[in-house]
């Protein structure tokens, strides 16, 4: 007769976590933040409710991890398209390109981003969660601290070496100038003024970069 073996704890718990973030995600898509809840994010789950409290405090928590999980997924499917580090390796970070043409790597990594806001998997779970953000000051300051600010300081940084390379102006502020970049992008999607195209991430690269080159 052959042994028993053991169910394995850590694979059940992974699986249990994933239904978790996936219910989670579903749910604030389909009904907004307010309306999900921990009763309903366990029963798409198939998991009983205090499994959910076991492992999160709040609503909120559970739906930060499941966001910021989504998040890193995304970017490790976006890493071979922008050139970014390779997520297995050891101490690997991801980055935007620095390929020495400034333009043509933020061109790469806006285009990743149009692709990102316009996917139905990130695109309303982000709708959900920023617009419980601008009412729940909380969960926007959680949000900008755990997802934005990360993000962010990835263009401060390729815009310093663009800087340190003579390709900016030295007295632009990074912090500002990603801003042109990003805020553009942000308002037509969260707007839906026009549609987001790559057409429209490579024309905000071209306006942004000639007001911040050196001048002559």
């Amino acid at each position: 007769m052959a042994p028993h073996k053991a169910p394995d704890s850590s694979r059940r718990s992974d699986r249990s976590r994933r239904a978790i973030y996936d219910a989670a995600l579903a749910l604030v898509g389909e009904s907004g933040y307010r309306r999900t809840t921990i009763e309903g994010i366990a029963a798409r789950a198939g998991v009983g409710k205090q499994t959910i409290y076991r492992w999160w405090p709040s609503k909120a928590a559970v739906l930060m991890e499941a966001f910021l999980d989504l998040a890193a997924r995304a970017a490790e499917e976006a890493a071979p398209r922008t050139g970014g580090a390779d997520p297995q390796a050891d101490g690997a970070e991801y980055g935007i390109p620095d390929t020495g043409d400034l333009a043509a790597d933020l061109k790469l990594v806006l285009r990743a981003t149009v692709d990102e806001l316009n996917d139905p998997l990130m695109e309303a779970p982000t709708r959900a969660l920023t617009a419980e953000g601008i009412v729940d000051a909380k969960l926007g300051a959680e949000f900008v601290e755990k997802l934005l600010d990360p993000q962010l300081a990835l263009y401060v940084t390729r815009l310093r070496a663009a800087q340190e390379a003579g390709q900016l102006r030295p007295d632009a502020d990074p912090r500002i100038a990603l801003e042109l970049l990003i805020a553009p992008l942000t308002h037509r999607w969260l707007l839906r003024t026009l549609p987001l195209t790559h057409a429209y991430a490579d024309t905000i690269v071209d306006y942004a970069l000639g007001g911040l080159a050196p001048r002559s």
